[in-house]
C-alpha cells in the first residue's frame, strides 16, 4: 500500500502517481524489494528531500522558471529551519550538477577548513585519542551559505531572495514538525540542552517541540534575509560572521574573522567508476565518495545475483568488501590541498581484483589493513536532489554532522555550529592530521549516475559512515537484481560499524554488524558461524536515500524518496 502523503501537503495535484514501474535493463529478480511507495513519474521537473514542506517549496521554484539548482537552494534553506537535527547554516555543503550545455557532472566542495589558530597541540584528546566532539574543539568554517551562491552564481536563473523566501516566511510563521524529525529532536535534546544557546532557539517552552506543533526561528529568518539581500559576504565578511567570532570568543573558540574571509569552496572534478555497464560517479577526497566506488569495483568480482539477496554468501561478500574500502579511507583519504591521495591508484580495477582475493568466504576479518598503493555513527545529514525542464539535475548533501553539530547555537543568529572538525586525526603523522586552515576527512557524499554519456540518475543516501555502505547497496539493487528506483531505496540494508577510521582508532575484533529486519534466521545464523557479530540498530542508523531517475527514452523523471524517513518526491 502507498504510503500517504502528510495532510499538510496541498500540492498533491503537481504528483503522477504510478504503481508500477520498469526500468527497460533487467528483468527483476524473485528477491526484489518490497517498495511501501510507488515511485512518482513527472514530466518537466522533480525535487526529493527529507521533508514534504521543502519539496514543495523546490517544486514552486521550478514551475516559476528556476533550475534545478534553484531548486536545491529553496529546498537545503527550508531544511535548514525545518530539520535542524541534521542540517543547516552552521554546516558543509557538497553538490554534483549534470549540466546539460557542458554535458558532463561539475562537482562542488562546499566543506569549511580549520581555524588558523587551532593546532593539535591546543586538543585535549579524549580517551579514544579523538577531538572531543561537542566542543569548540570540533569546529570549522561552515561552507554552507558560500555553496549555495557559488551554485547559483554558475547555474541559478532566480533571484536569491525568492529562493530564500520561503525559508524565511516558514521562520517567521512556522510550521508544523514532521513526525521522523520531532522523534529525532527529542532524542537530541538530551544531549545538547546543556550546551549554550541551544535551549533559547531550538527548546520553546523548555522542551522538544512535538509532531504537529509549529515551531518558529525569528532569528534564523534575520539571517536568512541578510543572505538575500547582501549576498554570501554578509555570512564571510559581514554581520553573520562577526556574531560567530563573537560567539567563538565567549566560549573558548578559535575562530577569527580572517577564518571567514579566507573561505572559498572550489569545484573539484568528480571521480567515478564503471559497474555492470553504468558510470558511477562520487567526489574526490577530502570526502569519502572514492570508499562507494571502491566497494563497487571489489564487487564486480563477485556474481551477486546468482548469489541471491536471501544467501550468507551476498550479505558476506558486500560486509567484508566495504572492510576493505573502509581500511584504504582510514590511511589515504585527506585534505589533497595537505597530502597526496592516491585515488587513480585506489580506483584501479586491478588493485579492487588484489583487495577482493583477500576476502575469505568462510570468515570474518577481524582486523582490517590498508592496501599498498605506488603513491604513497550516531552522525545525521540530510540529502536532496532536484531536476528541471533543461535537463539539468542536481545530487545535494548538507550536514551539522552529529545531529545539532556540536550543539553550540548561536541565538542571535538562530543556528548552531557544526563539529565536523571531530574528524581530523590527532597523530601527527597522519595524512588526515588536523591543522590550521585545513579541511578534515569528510563524510557527506552526493553522487550520480551516466550511462553511455548520457545522465540518469541523481542519488544519495544521509548517514555518516552509512554512506558510502548505502550508495554500493544501492547500486548493486539496481543494477544487479533489477529493482526500481523505490525498491532500490525499501530493500533490506546492512550498516556495518566499528572499522578503523581516518580519526585513528582501529578495528581488531571485526567490528558490529546491523541488519535490517526480514532475512530468513537461518541466514542470520550463518553469518554470526562465519564470525560476524550481529546487533540491532535504530532504523535511522541505516540512512535516508533520495533518488531521481531520468528515463534516456523519453525524458521523463522518476522520483523516489526514503521509506526510513518523512520526506516526499513530487513533481509537475
Amino acid at each position: 500500500m502507498d504510503r500517504p502523503i502528510p495532510s499538510f501537503a496541498p500540492f498533491i495535484s503537481l504528483v503522477l502517481v504510478v504503481s508500477t514501474f520498469a526500468f527497460h535493463r533487467h528483468e527483476a529478480e524473485a528477491a526484489r524489494g518490497q517498495a511501501t511507495r510507488s515511485v512518482v513519474w513527472a514530466p518537466h521537473g522533480m525535487v526529493c528531500a527529507a521533508q514534504p514542506l521543502a519539496v514543495q517549496a523546490g517544486v514552486e521554484v521550478l514551475k516559476r522558471g528556476g533550475s534545478a539548482v534553484d531548486a536545491a537552494i529553496a529546498v537545503n534553506a527550508c531544511l535548514g529551519l525545518m530539520e535542524p537535527t541534521a542540517n543547516g547554516l552552521g554546516g558543509d555543503l557538497f553538490a554534483m550538477v549534470w549540466d546539460p550545455r557542458a554535458k558532463k557532472v561539475a562537482g562542488l566542495n562546499a566543506s569549511g577548513r580549520a581555524p588558523l589558530a587551532l593546532t593539535i597541540d591546543k586538543v585535549p584528546a579524549e580517551k579514544d585519542g579523538t577531538i572531543p566532539l561537542y566542543s569548540p574543539y570540533s569546529w570549522t568554517v561552515p561552507g554552507c551559505a558560500d555553496g549555495w551562491f557559488e551554485l547559483h552564481k554558475r547555474y541559478g536563473r532566480l533571484p536569491m531572495k525568492e529562493l530564500l523566501a520561503p525559508a524565511i516566511r516558514y521562520a517567521e510563521e512556522g510550521f508544523p514538525l514532521s513526525p521522523v524529525i520531532a522523534s529525532d529532536w527529542e532524542r537530541s535534546v538530551k544531549v545538547f540542552a546543556g550546551k549554550p544557546g541551544f535551549k533559547e532557539v531550538f527548546m520553546p517552552d523548555g522542551r522538544a517541540p512535538r509532531e504537529g506543533e509549529r515551531f518558529k526561528n525569528p532569528a534564523l529568518a534575520k539571517t536568512l534575509r541578510l543572505l538575500a539581500e547582501r549576498g554570501r559576504d554578509a555570512y564571510y565578511r559581514g554581520p553573520i560572521a562577526e556574531a560567530l567570532v563573537r560567539y567563538s570568543k565567549a566560549q573558548g573558540g578559535f575562530f577569527s574573522l580572517e577564518d571567514f574571509a579566507q573561505h572559498h569552496s572550489t569545484w573539484d572534478e568528480p571521480i567515478s567508476t564503471e559497474y555492470r555497464g553504468y558510470r558511477v560517479w562520487e567526489l574526490p577526497p577530502n570526502s569519502q565518495g572514492l570508499a562507494a566506488l571502491e566497494m563497487l569495483n571489489i564487487l564486480e568480482s563477485y556474481d551477486l545475483k546468482s548469489m541471491g539477496r536471501e544467501s550468507a554468501d551476498f550479505w558476506h561478500v558486500m560486509v567484508e568488501a566495504k572492510k576493505l574500502a573502509f581500511a584504504d579511507r582510514a590511511r589515504y583519504y585527506a585534505d589533497p590541498a595537505f597530502a597526496s591521495v592516491p585515488v587513480e591508484q585506489l580506483l584501479s580495477k586491478d588493485y579492487a581484483k588484489q583487495r577482493a582475493a583477500l576476502i575469505d568466504m568462510k570468515h570474518a576479518a577481524m582486523a582490517d589493513s590498508p592496501g599498498e598503493v605506488a603513491a604513497l555513527n550516531r552522525r545525521e545529514t540530510t540529502f536532496l536532489c532536484t531536476a528541471d525542464a533543461s535537463g539539468m539535475m542536481v545530487s545535494l548533501i548538507q550536514s551539522n554532522y552529529t545531529g545539532f553539530g556540536s550543539g553550540y547555537v548561536v541565538p542571535e543568529l538562530g543556528f548552531g555550529i557544526q563539529d565536523r572538525g571531530g574528524l581530523f586525526s590527532l597523530h601527527k603523522e597522519h595524512p588526515n592530521a588536523l591543522a590550521p586552515g585545513k579541511r578534515p576527512f569528510h563524510t557527506i557524499i552526493p553522487a550520480f549516475v551516466t550511462k553511455d554519456g548520457a545522465p540518469l540518475m541523481a542519488f544519495g543516501l544521509m548517514g555518516g559512515d552509512m554512506q558510502p555502505q548505502g550508495h554500493a547497496q544501492v547500486i548493486v539493487n539496481l543494477f544487479d537484481f533489477g529493482m526500481n528506483l523505490q525498491e532500490a531505496g525499501d530493500a533490506i540494508r546492512f550498516h556495518h560499524t566499528g572499522s578503523t577510521e581516518p580519526t585513528g582508532t582501529a578495528m581488531t575484533d571485526g567490528g558490529i554488524l546491523h541488519i535490517e529486519d526480514g532475512l530468513p534466521q537461518a541466514v542470520l545464523d550463518e553469518l554470526k558461524q562465519r564470525g560476524h557479530v550481529i546487533q540491532p540498530e535504530s532504523v535511522g542508523a541505516y540512512g535516508g536515500y533520495q533518488a531521481i531517475w531520468r528515463d534516456p527514452a523519453t525524458g521523463m523523471y522518476a522520483g523516489a524518496t526514503e521509506k526510513r524517513k518523512d520526506g516526499c518526491a513530487l513533481g509537475y
